[in-house]
């Protein structure tokens, strides 16, 4: 038996928790990120700071963004490996329920450690208590419940562990993974108990690869062979199982076309043949037409979101669909005949049960190859355009120039993550990273961190634009505190462009879109000069050459550099994917914009089909 308080059995608990994955075992918890108040200082602030264990200690300087750096890490790390966040109670903890929710819609594994009231209750109402006359019992930290995956308050020493080892169940499970959080009550943590040594042994979890029912595979077999025009739609579940060469394999053999969802690009690299690129309402003209016309989807780790299906209007109304999906809960969307499996070991499957099929026509694969080639002319166009300020698809191909192979891209809201899905051309698996499940704001910094530090072999590329700039910059100083080198591109376009154009579309007039003084005149703010008094180097190009000698120099750096570039917010530099998004229109408009908005809605409507295939 050893004798420790419960901050430090966590602690040392979590630095001894290890994954595996076909043989290679790595630390599950890369570190822990944190802020201190009065309700973790004296226990998880304590037991770091005289932690022997190897579980380094993170300073971040918003709640919220500590999460997306764990999220980020974790994302980065295919799911093997994440980030601990502890917090003090009150608005420490609540700051992370923003972070909490894009981690479980993302299905990204991160350990949430809020502090909480006093158990004993002694000292109550404390610092920081919601009182609830309902029950003493109901703390701030309940609000963590609908966006956690498990959630646990720690009452008595008595119940960490298995609080502990119920968390990495959920966190190294690959269908039920998402945010965790363990409620950790002050006196609680500071509390000593005599633990037993079991709970401090070094711990592998294996991280399953399920193959699928035989079965299934036969079912899938029969409808796939009966397809003409097949189309696979990969999603992030192909690259967290690490599928990206199964899914080459599979779709060379057969020749079938891929595309991509947001999470799911870079599954097959650009300028491979079969590569068609980005699907859904931020999609390639090539993969929407294919989808148009496809009589089969296959779906590969993806959970259909509104964007990948373009609110489902894409497909075709007698569309099948065949979903490969670790977690049966996508694997039954949209009607699918449901290959319940990890993604390598279910394509491993297929290709097998395929042997002897010819894939769809030639005549099938060359249409596909030339929608390819139109498509790529309109990016190469996009991409040449010049102008003051800068046209944004011009700052995106330059990043994309400089990224090279070993680059990662790493955006979360505005318009730029619906131009990256569409212009980005990725090197492969890990090079792209734009959280778009949440499209939170304010990810882009902080998601940078956990990406460098999770891959620091790699240069990061952040895109984030003014209005995510404003809302969590401070982590700059994190990234030149820690020595953590990120290349910020910081794309000022007045206000939120993406947001702009939606709010004209729907007859909103721009209302409440463009950072303006009240008169209409141009706020003077300086957010390069407001980088660099967070300690990051600055450059300011003025063209897209300048951009470009900009990049270099970043790249040769060996510090955090922010690239700051102006765009026009009203541009309209990118061409259209030609799909539809679900966006109500108000049904009665004193505006001719507002008139003719929901005129174009209710036609859209008609395209929006339940696919609702016969069972069989």
């Amino acid at each position: 038996m050893t004798q420790l308080t419960v901050g430090q059995a966590v602690v040392r608990f979590l630095a001894q928790q290890w994954s595996e994955r076909d043989g290679l075992e790595r630390r599950f918890f890369g570190g822990i990120c944190g802020i201190f108040g009065h309700g973790n200082v004296a226990g998880l602030g304590q037991a770091l700071a005289t932690s022997t264990e190897d579980l380094p200690y993170h300073l971040s300087r918003n709640e919220q963004a500590m999460v997306h750096t764990a999220a980020a890490y974790a994302r980065a790390s295919n799911r093997l490996a994440t980030l601990a966040c502890t917090t003090s109670i009150g608005p420490g903890a609540t700051n992370m329920i923003t972070g909490a929710a894009g981690a479980t819609i993302n299905r990204l594994p991160v350990l949430l450690l809020p502090g909480d009231i006093f158990s004993t209750r002694v000292a109550g109402p404390v610092l920081q208590e919601l009182e609830d006359q309902r029950s003493y019992d109901i703390s701030v930290n309940d609000c963590f419940k609908p966006v956690s995956r498990y959630w646990d308050r720690i009452n008595r020493p008595e119940q960490l562990p298995s609080a502990l080892l119920a968390a990495m169940r959920v966190l190294t499970d690959p269908a039920e993974t998402g945010a965790v959080t363990l409620a950790l009550p002050q006196d609680v943590q500071a509390e000593a108990y005599d633990w037993p040594d079991e709970l401090f042994a070094r711990r592998v979890w294996h991280i399953p690869r399920p193959a699928p029912e035989r079965a299934a595979v036969y079912r899938a077999a029969r409808l796939v062979k009966s397809a003409s025009r097949p189309l696979i739609v990969a999603g992030g579940g192909t690259i967290y199982s690490e599928a990206t060469e199964q899914l080459r394999i599979f779709a060379e053999t057969y020749g079938i076309p891929v595309a991509e969802t947001q999470a799911g690009k870079g599954a097959l690299p650009y300028g491979h043949p079969l590569a068609m690129g980005a699907i859904g309402a931020t999609g390639t003209t090539a993969a929407n037409a294919l989808a148009r016309e496809a009589d089969l989807i296959i779906g590969i780790g993806t959970r259909y979101s509104d964007f990948t299906t373009a609110s489902r209007t894409i497909f075709a109304p007698d569309a099948r669909f065949l979903n490969l999906n670790i977690t049966a809960f996508d694997a039954a969307k949209l009607s699918g005949t449901q290959l319940v499996a990890d993604a390598r070991e279910g394509l491993a499957d297929l290709v097998e049960a395929f042997a002897g099929w010819s894939g769809p026509p030639h005549a099938y694969r060359e249409r596909a190859a030339e929608l390819t080639r139109e498509w790529d002319a309109a990016v190469d166009h996009a991409y040449a355009l010049e102008g003051s300020p800068l046209p944004q698809s011009a700052v995106i191909g330059a990043v994309n120039a400089a990224a090279g192979d070993d680059g990662v891209v790493v955006c979360a809201a505005g318009s730029m993550p619906g131009d990256l899905h569409k212009l980005w051309r990725p090197s492969g698996p890990g090079s792209y990273h734009v959280e778009y499940g949440y499209s939170c704001m304010g990810y882009e910094i902080a998601g940078g961190l956990g990406v460098r530090m999770a891959a620091p072999e790699r240069e990061v590329f952040v895109m984030v634009g003014d209005g995510s700039y404003l809302m969590m910059a401070q982590e700059l100083v994190t990234a030149v505190s820690e020595g953590i080198k990120l290349i910020v591109v910081l794309v000022d376009n007045s206000g939120f462009a993406s947001i702009g154009r939606l709010s004209e579309s729907v007859g909103a007039e721009r209302l409440g879109t463009s950072y303006r003084h009240r008169d209409g005149g141009p706020l003077s703010v300086d957010l390069a000069a407001n980088a660099a008094s967070l300690g990051a180097s600055v450059l300011r190009p003025e063209s897209v050459a300048d951009l470009r000698k900009a990049l270099d120099a970043a790249r040769s750096a060996t510090e955090t550099t922010v690239i700051y570039v102006r765009t026009d917010p009203m541009a309209d530099d990118v061409p259209s994917s030609e799909a539809w998004w679900d966006v109500p229109v108000a049904a009665v408009g004193t505006t001719d914009a507002t008139r003719a908005a929901r005129e174009t809605y209710e036609v859209n409507k008609l395209a929006q089909r339940p696919h609702l295939t016969p069972p069989g």
